[in-house]
């Protein structure tokens, strides 16, 4: 595939000598000041994406279009986003796939909506829903601005616990929400058999509250959780150590089965662990 070189109106991140990342949309006939100097944008429109950039102190900037992750760490917030780790892990875990049907709630700043739009592909939807105008307003904000205008996304304001009865049956559910254990049984009526539930929180309290409540329930099986640490690695020639600062805690994850319940049966308590006895 033919890529097409930088253009103007889009989004480009510059990144200088010192690896500082400067994000920024390039409009013709404007220009970008940093310590390092400036640089006109009419200097980086029509560039091939990866080409070198000098400033008016004759300083090197490469320029590149954002990934989803630096975007995401780097894009306006209302609410804290969740971390590029934690992202991945929510996706690959949930198991979210093209076509899928998610619903999300506790949208904030957007982070988690725009890598579930992303994964579930033009033939998908992302049901979102968020409780506080202002994040709600936000997060759309931050959506167009990574994407334009998006046809596989419905935006609900308002508590996900009054709207969720009136949803479809979905493939996925995904909360982001400080008390995620008062909507187990909620979305197990409109999460389909066989799909998956996560919950993201940043307390093992939080954490071991939903897994008490998913293995109370006849609903739920393989109740899992974890968390995710994300420790880069310095390799220079001879030298090779870990950075002195890594992304650990975060949050925990929690996911879980829906399974049909067993007529008069009890909670099955089938934890993930038990896959491999």
């Amino acid at each position: 595939m033919k890529e097409l070189p930088l253009q103007d109106g889009e989004q480009v991140l510059l990144i200088d000598q010192r690896g500082k990342r400067h994000l920024l949309f390039l409009r013709k006939s404007e220009t970008f000041h940093s310590d390092r100097g400036w640089i006109s944008h009419d200097a980086v429109i029509g560039q091939p994406e990866g080409s070198w950039v000098r400033s008016s102190m004759g300083l090197r900037h490469l320029a590149l279009r954002p990934t989803l992750a630096e975007f995401v760490l780097d894009m306006p917030r209302g609410a804290q986003v969740i971390y590029p780790k934690d992202l991945a892990m929510i996706l690959f875990w949930a198991d979210v796939y093209p076509g899928c049907r998610v619903l999300e709630a506790g949208t904030g700043s957007g982070a988690l909506t725009l890598a579930l739009l992303r994964a579930v592909g033009s033939e998908g939807r992302v049901i979102t829903f968020e409780q506080r105008d202002e994040f709600a307003r936000r997060a759309l904000a931050n959506i167009h601005m990574r994407c334009g205008e998006v046809t596989n996304l419905t935006m609900r304001l308002g508590p996900v616990e009054e709207g969720v009865g009136d949803e479809e049956p979905v493939d996925r559910v995904v909360l982001d929400l400080p008390e995620p254990w008062r909507l187990t049984q909620a979305v197990a009526r409109v999460l389909r058999p066989g799909g998956i539930f996560l919950s993201y929180v940043p307390t093992i309290i939080q954490s071991h509250q939903i897994a008490e409540a998913l293995n109370r329930e006849r609903e739920w099986a393989l109740v899992e959780t974890f968390e995710t640490l994300y420790r880069p690695w310095n390799i220079e020639g001879t030298s090779v150590r870990p950075f002195h600062r890594m992304v650990a805690h975060t949050g925990f994850i929690t996911v879980a089965r829906r399974v049909m319940p067993e007529e008069g049966a009890p909670a099955p308590r089938l934890t993930a662990s038990d896959r491999d006895e």
